[in-house]
């Protein structure tokens, strides 16, 4: 292929580039909030809370963080709603930085769904917090079940949402040419 039919790449915008670099920087402080967190009941701190799935599993992580646990718990919570703002921004900037010289019908299509999976995410993690929050004292089955189910949720959106954009990144930007069709 010869490089001179691709147009150059445009660098990022600052929005995106602050956005990104506020949500890894959030990203960081959740992840060190977590380390403590991470017990024998709760392997992966509190993403095993999010998973949790029922009040006596909820119930025994929470026993196992302590009172210290449980302010680090909702600390994280509250954080992860800056957090989920700035990836929420970023990932709907990078989207439109990848379609910028994307023109076709079915590039622009695929970008609105990858966009609506981020949103959809997004909208997801805000409402588990909500949830969360909602269940620490006394844990019930019902919040478990619904923090469990937007979790994946969210994470089904980011997945699938995340591999849009390699679809996107990796979808030929000229038609072949008879020439390289054999």
């Amino acid at each position: 292929m010869d490089p001179a039919q691709f147009p150059p790449m445009r660098p990022m915008r600052l929005p995106m580039k602050a956005s990104m670099v506020i949500a890894v920087a959030l990203f960081l402080v959740l992840v060190a909030i977590n380390q403590p967190l991470q017990t024998l009941a709760a392997p992966q701190g509190i993403v095993s809370l999010q998973l949790a799935g029922s009040a006596e599993h909820a119930q025994a992580i929470l026993a196992s963080w302590g009172e210290e646990g449980l302010m680090l718990a909702r600390l994280s919570l509250w954080l992860d709603f800056l957090f989920i703002v700035a990836y929420l921004a970023a990932l709907l900037q990078l989207t439109r930085h990848f379609t910028r010289d994307r023109r076709g019908v079915r590039e622009r299509m695929i970008a609105r769904w990858i966009r609506v999976l981020f949103v959809v995410a997004g909208t997801s993690d805000m409402a588990e917090n909500i949830v969360l929050l909602n269940n620490f004292s006394p844990p019930d089955d019902s919040m478990g079940l619904a923090a469990s189910i937007l979790a994946l949720i969210k994470y089904t959106g980011l997945m699938l949402g995340a591999a849009g954009l390699v679809v996107i990144r990796a979808a030929r930007r000229q038609p072949l040419t008879r020439a390289s069709r054999n």
